[in-house]
């Protein structure tokens, strides 16, 4: 179908079927009722590529999917792009997904989507100490978003984050309450953003609180049995509850204690983040921190429209605080 088409069947000028598309404020009540009634009979839909020329605008925005690891699931941030689709749609956007492997080629995905497809902007997750993508954006003027934080320290773009230290912060003060001195921190090997700034918010509310973290601190790669070795050392040092950096390191906790026969609960307490599809499954339940997800691919999209309409205004961060969910883990 095309524009020529609706507008014969309308009886009106192919200018009035653009105008009713593209600025039916221009037109009176009763020419576009009857313009409108012409495209859903028809079935027409505007070309978009076309529209993309005289506007200079794709209505794209690029989204490049890491590989996880060892092929686990990765429901944080399926959960947001959900949302960021969402958030899209109601804005006239779609979101393209294309592959992005960490490496020399990486930055190469970016550019073939921008030289064969015109992306309009990007939309970044995965943030860490040595991505290039970031610099590399901001530095070729293309509008972005990450979420994740700039953490080499350059200040090159618009960003969300969730506050991963508020969170372990609000877990140590309330295992505390419930009595415990001896929390431990199951963690991911220093040197990950967003695991240092989990280690940050247990050590600076432990210390606050008089508690000692000498020895409580314990490093495991994000798998259970690796989590569970690390575990072992944490209860071997005499650790009575911990906050772990995810869910998968708590399950580290959850095997550590039944292979020393005991039971996960209230008196060899655990709190994960991100509260993942497993928290709830687990025996017993396991408290984690969840991440506001709707809320960082709604506000992700608001500053890349943002940028999109402004390209100089000075550049925003958002940091969002998790929610402690508790269950029988604690």
């Amino acid at each position: 179908m095309t524009l020529e088409m609706v507008a014969a069947r309308a009886g009106v000028a192919r200018q009035t079927v653009s105008n009713a598309i593209n600025s039916p404020e221009l037109l009176r009540p009763q020419t576009l009722e009857r313009v409108q009634r012409a495209i859903d009979e028809l079935g027409y839909r505007p070309h978009r590529a076309a529209q993309a020329l005289r506007t200079r605008a794709s209505k794209l925005i690029g989204y490049g999917i890491r590989p996880s690891l060892a092929g686990a699931p990765t429901p944080v941030l399926d959960q947001f792009l959900h949302s960021l689709s969402e958030a899209a749609d109601q804005a006239g956007y779609r979101v393209v997904l294309f592959a992005a492997t960490p490496g020399d080629d990486e930055l190469g995905c970016y550019q073939r989507l921008l030289d064969e497809h015109g992306a309009d902007g990007f939309v970044l997750s995965g943030t860490d100490r040595g991505d290039r993508r970031q610099g590399w954006l901001h530095d070729r003027g293309v509008p972005f978003v990450a979420f994740g934080r700039t953490w080499s320290g350059r200040d090159v773009g618009d960003w969300v984050d969730v506050d991963g230290a508020a969170g372990t912060a609000a877990s140590v003060r309330r295992l505390a309450g419930q009595g415990h001195e001896k929390i431990g921190f199951l963690g991911w090997p220093k040197g990950s953003g967003v695991g240092d700034d989990r280690a940050r918010g247990w050590q600076t509310t432990m210390r606050e609180l008089g508690l000692s973290i000498r020895g409580r601190r314990v490093e495991s790669l994000d798998d259970p049995a690796s989590a569970t070795e690390a575990a072992e050392r944490l209860l071997a040092g005499g650790a009575t509850a911990a906050v772990a950096a995810s869910d998968t390191l708590a399950v580290g906790w959850y095997q550590a204690l039944r292979r020393s026969g005991r039971t996960p609960g209230p008196d060899a307490a655990v709190i994960g983040f991100d509260d993942s599809p497993i928290a709830p499954a687990l025996f017993p339940a396991l408290s984690s921190l969840a991440q506001p997800l709707d809320a960082v691919g709604r506000e992700c999209m608001r500053l890349l429209l943002e940028r999109l309409g402004d390209a100089r205004r000075p550049t925003e961060h958002v940091l969002l605080a998790p929610t402690l969910v508790l269950r029988d883990s604690v």
